[in-house]
């Protein structure tokens, strides 16, 4: 803030403004926190959520050096935010960033990074926190329209101003803007859509098998949106200039010495880059680096080479000439520059790729499953050098992925992970934990399949997959998805269809505005795209989506063309894949754990459990089970084999036994009551015989009928339901065979050959 010092700061009038966007009512303010930095705004809603962003932009003590744009971004969870305490009883408070975190921290740094200039070198930091929820939604609309407002209060040399919203459509097709939890979860298409007041500039989508309209009418809806929030922040931004004014701040740029650039397009002839077409990853990378050390050589000869002695430069050539030269490190930037100018032409001009492919065309696909014998199912996908393995773990329901971040906890029965090793791509570097590379591609592989995963009625498994990227060469992530669909199904997952991914790219000529889009790029031509956008569906629909753009605008008829495109190229790889895998497994893998369920009566679940769920830890103790019994009743069984399994669903099938009067079984007096009462146990369960009901004549005590560990037969005679109480009555006009009382010395629980002994003398009755 211009002119602040401890004097005035008691004295500042806060700026302060509301909007009403698509019917929804938010709130900008600035001025009020934050007051050192270049830049900080609380932007609130009517619903108490309060998001907190501040802005820093570096102007001095700067690398100089840099060749990339120092930007940082950090989404900062606050779990007091939703009144929660996080960590261990060693440790409350927030500590490493949770996958959520990490994924918003992406999304704010991708529309955002290419609205500055090129070159530009000075440290920017953007802090996102959010100081008050509701945790009923995910504030996704807030957070890039925020860094967008404060970045342009800094002065920086930012040049549009950029708005990120989610947007939903219902199953009966209508839109819903910044959505609740609720309406997101049973939502069929799901957009989050980032932009300026001219283009498009990244989506995130994920949708049931939706068509390629149905995206089309969600992203111009978006749009439409963006629109106005762009507006708002233009118009906030008017009266803060007059209010504050924005501070002057003179950017710093590491621009590439391109003045000899002429004299390398005359080296670097179209002809002599020949040699890098129709070359395998390696032998590109050494095409290049020949060509780069040939570049040096020549201009060392032509003594434009700074560096060299200045005197002996002056006596070889004129002053002009030695002003007009470059270091040896700035001339792999015009050898880039040259490189790139060439294959940009050739694709644009002769639709010639480096592989000699055509545009729209995929590399070889083959397949393997099954590779992994001990794994519930597994997966080998390739594609061209791009390989994915990928690895299905099936386990029972209460193993599933419990989500611990600032909102209310949730869990996930389905989960995708993704490795990409240094050895995938050739190189030697450090393994430390995942970064927020591999957490933004398995969170994109997770969001394709998810959609056509069963429901969890029909497969109460947890499902976690991995994908380890084992060779690379483009499109990793892509293929990761692929291998995983296969995987699942030879993991017998009754998936809904398969789905493929392909990835796209589209280069764009600023000249004439013509276009060609690319499919199945391959790591040589990651750096020629203006735009990249992912694309996975079934033969169906689509099921998720992801996009950045590097220009400044995005027709629909990019999109329209780059549909029909994607499905060309995702009917080849579906078609591959079903020659491979054409169904669903349809035997569960000998390792896997089995699992059934039950539907147990919600008032029947007490006894089920029994005193203290001494029941189910019994079950579970005697058959290696793991029981889930869930508030609506539906109970699932994991188990390790099928016999086992049904053992415990017969039993928990007793228990659930009705009792009706005039049923007569038998049952093992296990207690006596004060002479009174005898216990009889009989299913698992205990009942009460009351000495009147033991002998048609008149009985003093208990003993002198029946005695401890006797087999008697029994009648119902009352059944009480709503108080679980059940009146027997001993059968004692028949004779009842008894079991030899064992003396109380001799019981011992843990005496294994006495219970068997008895157990015996049991069955045999």
């Amino acid at each position: 803030m211009i002119g602040l010092s401890d004097k005035n700061a008691t004295k500042i009038t806060p700026l302060k403004k509301s909007y009403i966007i698509e019917g929804k009512n938010y709130t900008f303010e600035t001025c009020k926190l934050g007051l050192l930095t270049n830049g900080a705004v609380m932007m609130s809603d009517d619903l108490d959520n309060v998001m907190f962003t501040t802005v820093w932009f570096k102007t001095e003590w700067l690398n100089t050096q840099a060749d990339f744009f120092p930007l940082v971004v950090d989404y900062i969870e606050k779990f007091y935010a939703t009144g929660l305490i996080w960590g261990n009883r060693f440790q409350r408070r927030e500590g490493r960033p949770t996958d959520t975190a990490t994924l918003t921290a992406r999304l704010i740094d991708r529309p955002i990074r290419p609205m500055f200039p090129k070159w530009i070198i000075n440290d920017t930091q953007i802090m996102v926190s959010v100081l008050s929820a509701t945790g009923e939604k995910d504030l996704g609309t807030w957070w890039i329209t925020s860094s967008s407002l404060w970045l342009m209060m800094t002065g920086a040399p930012f040049e549009w101003p950029v708005a990120w919203v989610k947007v939903i459509t219902t199953k009966d097709g209508q839109f819903i803007y910044d959505p609740s939890v609720e309406e997101e979860d049973n939502a069929r298409l799901s957009l989050v859509v980032a932009g300026t007041i001219d283009a498009i500039t990244m989506v995130e989508a994920g949708g049931h098998e939706v068509s390629d309209e149905e995206m089309m009418s969600g992203l111009e809806y978006a749009h439409k949106i963006i629109k106005d929030i762009c507006n708002a922040q233009i118009d906030f931004i008017e009266d803060y200039k007059k209010q504050f004014g924005i501070p002057e701040i003179v950017a710093t740029y590491n621009n590439p010495d391109v003045s000899l650039y002429e004299v390398v397009k005359e080296f670097l002839t179209e002809e002599k880059l020949v040699c890098l077409y129709e070359k395998g990853k390696k032998e590109f990378q050494k095409e290049l680096d020949k060509l780069d050390k040939e570049t040096v050589e020549f201009f060392r000869e032509k003594w434009l080479l700074a560096g060299m002695s200045e005197q002996w430069i002056k006596d070889a050539c004129s002053l002009e000439e030695w002003q007009s030269s470059v270091d040896e490190g700035s001339v792999w930037a015009l050898v880039y520059k040259r490189v790139k100018e060439v294959m940009r032409k050739n694709v644009l001009v002769n639709s010639k790729r480096l592989d000699g492919r055509k545009l729209d065309e995929v590399r070889e696909v083959i397949w393997e499953t099954g590779l992994l014998p001990r794994t519930h199912g597994s997966a080998l996908f390739q594609r061209g050098m791009t390989q994915a393995l990928s690895i299905v773990t099936l386990w029972g329901p209460d193993d599933a992925l419990t989500l611990e971040w600032m909102m209310p906890e949730s869990s996930k029965r389905y989960f995708h992970q993704y490795n990409f090793p240094p050895y995938s791509v050739g190189e030697v570097r450090m393994m430390r934990w995942v970064g927020r590379r591999e957490i933004g591609h398995w969170a994109l592989a997770e969001r394709a399949l998810i959609p056509v995963l069963p429901d969890v009625i029909d497969f109460p498994y947890t499902m976690r997959v991995v994908s380890e990227i084992t060779t690379c060469n483009g499109s990793s992530s892509m293929a990761s998805v692929c291998g995983s669909t296969m995987s699942l199904m030879h993991a017998w997952v009754p998936i809904k269809a398969p789905v493929a991914w392909v990835a796209m790219w589209m280069i764009y000529d600023d000249k004439t505005g013509d276009y060609k889009i690319l499919s199945d790029i391959q790591a040589q031509e990651d750096f020629l795209w203006d735009m990249d956008f992912k694309l996975a569906r079934t033969s169906n629909g689509i099921t998720a989506m992801q996009l950045d753009v590097k220009i400044k605008w995005l027709k629909m008829q990019v999109f329209r063309d780059a549909f029909t495109q994607w499905k060309d190229a995702t009917d080849y790889i579906l078609s591959k894949m079903l020659e491979v895998q054409a169904i669903v497994n349809p035997n569960l893998s000998p390792y896997a754990p089995l699992i059934m369920t039950i539907s147990i009566p919600v008032d029947k679940i007490r006894a089920v459990i029994g005193k203290w769920w001494e029941n189910v830890q019994r079950l579970e103790a005697e058959y290696n089970v793991k029981i889930s019994i869930a508030d609506d009743g539906i109970t699932t069984i994991t188990a390790r084999t099928q016999e086992w399994g049904q053992k415990a669903i017969w039993e928990i099938k007793e228990m659930l036994w009705i009792p009706e009067i005039g049923y007569k079984s038998t049952g093992k007096v296990v207690k006596i009551i004060d002479g009174t009462w005898a216990i009889v146990e009989f299913r698992w369960q205990s009942w009460m015989i009351h000495i009147s009901k033991l002998s048609a004549e008149r009985v003093m005590k208990v003993e002198d009928v029946v005695k401890l560990w006797d087999i008697v037969e029994f009648e119902i005679i009352q059944v009480d339901t709503a108080k679980w109480k059940i009146g027997l009555k001993r059968k004692y006009d028949e004779i009842v065979k008894k079991v030899e009382v064992v003396k109380k010395e001799d019981i011992k629980t843990e005496n294994s050959s006495d219970l068997n002994k008895e157990e015996n003398i049991i069955d045999n009755l």
